[in-house]
């Protein structure tokens, strides 16, 4: 029966490999219990995946968007998400460089005045060097 099922196949998805792709994706749905399209028939869940093929109860290309799916590590991004993310990343990196520019003129200052005791520092030291102390 298996081999019937797989020329008849054949004329669904032209491709071996493809089939087998396919075949075993639904397969594995039945295995999980996905409703099965044609009569059970005493047989395994391979040959129900490859009858369905074959009777065209099941859309091959539905199965093919599946597989692809499936397989995907990254998903698309629709253009208005795309558009909404960089303006939350515009609006991060104006916000950053303003935090950076107010934080690098607030240590400036700091150092200056550090720089002012280290020099006030100095001049006492002369001044006890005069002294002689």
């Amino acid at each position: 029966m298996a081999r019937v099922t797989v020329e008849d196949c054949i004329e669904v998805v032209p491709n071996r490999f493809d089939l087998v792709v396919l075949a075993s994706r639904r397969a594995r749905e039945i295995s999980c219990g996905a409703h099965i399209t044609v009569p059970r028939d005493n047989d395994k869940n391979p040959v129900i995946a490859l009858r369905e093929i074959a009777e065209q109860t099941i859309s091959a290309e539905s199965l093919r968007e599946q597989v692809v799916r499936g397989m995907q590590r990254v998903g698309f991004v629709e253009e208005a998400e795309s558009d909404l993310d960089e303006e939350i990343l515009s609006d991060y990196i104006q916000t950053s460089m303003a935090t950076a520019d107010t934080g690098e003129e607030e240590d400036d200052d700091v150092d200056a005045d550090d720089h002012d005791d280290d020099i006030s520092d100095h001049e006492g030291e002369k001044d006890l060097e005069i002294n002689g102390v």
